[in-house]
């Protein structure tokens, strides 16, 4: 049963994982994790990625229920900036809402941004896995290698890509990671072209802080995008939550755990359109939603029980369309990997379970490289029928012509 589900819970959930991590005065207990001086423009940026991709993929499906997560598929592809260079390199900056901060922050950011999520609250689940599988007997830069190592936390691993065995092993390391909840990204054969994948993988399990009561679930009704009416689980809840109404929507914070990560569901007016709402959203909107919402009494809380998998997505032409289209092409300079590679695929996957306990969500994001196609050689192979011509080289004029079919 397909559902259309107000589709700004998929950045609402994901940015929070960003956002949170730079609240003022937001320490794991003890201060194992103190990333209050996290850069706060490279997470306004990613924010603004989220956005800039979701807008993207909703120009796209706007039919579809969509689900992504911005945090996996920014750290694929800032494991693959370490290795740009040159106007290649500016291209993903700009794309990724990393500014002009240099390549040594951004990977000390992210380093703390990673730790700090994984550790936030004792009570949510939160992993996430880097690894990077380069094609047995290929020469890639130590430098490139130890920066994501050191600063994601990547495995690293070599494979004979000619082996079907290679696929199994990559897509076991991500259903691991994601706990079964994404299995298969990839399929045999890989392109002999390939010389290595940056996997980045994201699981969430997280109970509400305040749970609804199943026995308070009823069968209620969803007005579909099309108009059509359905039958869902409707969860309902009344209690205190941070909570705003504007001239366009509603919005509520649904904490997880203890309170360190929440989901916020935003819905629109009857009378605007999900797909006219989400053409409006930016870093700033999520600003002011977050900013202006406000401890409110006994809000009735409504909302259906649902599943949604989303992708695999290629997420090549949408990059390519925010201004990374260098990246994917014979410009591409990503001379700190090695010579003459680009990115040729970035695929994403994401899921997600809501229900009255909490929600249990999961994405992989696959950024493919390759190595750009050799010149082929100028060839004359006279190895099938031809025709021969001996002539005068002054005048030009044939002297004799004859057909080879066979040779005797």
């Amino acid at each position: 049963m397909r559902k259309t589900v107000v589709a700004v819970l998929s950045i609402a959930l994901f940015s929070m994982l960003l956002l949170t991590a730079c609240s003022e005065g937001n320490v794991v207990e003890g201060g194992k994790y103190d990333i209050s001086n996290i850069n706060q423009d490279m997470i306004d940026g990613g924010s603004q990625f989220a956005f800039d991709v979701f807008k993207s993929l909703n120009n796209e499906d706007a039919n579809k229920s969509i689900f992504i997560s911005p945090l996996s598929i920014s750290s694929a592809l800032t494991m693959t900036y370490n290795g740009a260079e040159t106007t290649t390199k500016k291209a993903m900056e700009e794309v990724l809402g990393l500014g002009d901060l240099d390549r040594a922050v951004v990977n000390e950011n992210y380093s703390h941004l990673l730790n700090y999520l994984q550790n936030a609250d004792e009570s949510i689940e939160l992993n996430t896995a880097n690894s990077i599988w380069i094609r047995s007997g290929e020469e890639i830069k130590k430098d490139f290698l130890e920066k994501n190592r050191n600063n994601f936390n990547a495995e690293i691993d070599t494979l004979d890509f000619s082996r079907d065995s290679s696929v199994d092993t990559i897509n076991e390391w991500i259903d691991n990671a994601t706990k079964g909840k994404i299995s298969k990204m990839l399929n045999p054969p890989i392109n002999p072209d390939v010389i290595m994948y940056l996997i980045n993988a994201i699981y969430f399990k997280g109970e509400w802080g305040m749970q609804f009561d199943p026995e308070r679930t009823f069968d209620g009704e969803f007005k579909t995008l099309s108009g059509n009416k359905q039958t869902v689980k409707m969860m309902s809840l009344k209690d205190e939550f941070q909570f705003i109404e504007g001239d366009d929507c509603k919005a509520i914070r649904l904490p997880y755990g203890n309170g360190q990560m929440s989901m916020y569901a935003v819905l629109p007016n009857e009378s605007i359109s999900i797909n006219d709402f989400i053409k409006d959203l930016d870093r700033e909107w999520w600003a002011n939603i977050r900013g202006n919402l406000v401890e409110t009494d006994d809000v009735l809380v409504q909302m259906p029980k649902f599943k949604l998998e989303y992708g695999i997505k290629n997420l090549n032409d949408n990059l390519k369309n925010l201004g990374m289209e260098e990246a994917f092409g014979d410009e591409a300079d990503f001379s700190a990997i090695r010579e003459d590679v680009y990115i040729s695929n970035v695929l994403h996957k994401a899921v997600i379970e809501v229900n009255e306990e909490g929600s249990e969500a999961a994405a992989a994001t696959v950024v493919e490289v390759q190595e750009m196609a050799a010149m082929e050689p100028t060839t004359f192979i006279a190895d099938r029928p031809f025709v021969f011509i001996i002539a005068d080289d002054t005048t030009g004029s044939i002297l004799f012509i004859g057909k080879l079919l066979e040779v005797e």
